[in-house]
């Protein structure tokens, strides 16, 4: 099992959708928030992601092609 810390950004109407939950259920990886900043239109979260390192990398390349930004973080510094 492996293991990867990102943050997703997420703007206009991808704030309400479920997308953390797809992530989960769809590659099935286990999602722990660790942080959370979320408004009406404009939200970010930084993710623990653990899985099999290929489901990790697909399920992070669904979510930028939905339109979710997605920087790494290494430690608690979140980079880009």
């Amino acid at each position: 099992m492996a293991s990867k810390r990102v943050r997703f950004t997420f703007e206009g109407e991808r704030v309400g959708q479920p997308l953390i939950y797809r992530l989960g259920h769809e590659f099935a990886l286990v999602t722990n928030i660790r942080m959370a900043d979320v408004e009406a239109g404009f939200g970010w979260v930084v993710l623990e992601v653990e899985g099999e390192a290929d489901e990790i990398e697909r399920g992070i390349a669904w979510m930028e092609a939905q339109g979710v930004r997605v920087d790494p973080v290494g430690g608690d510094v979140v980079e880009g």
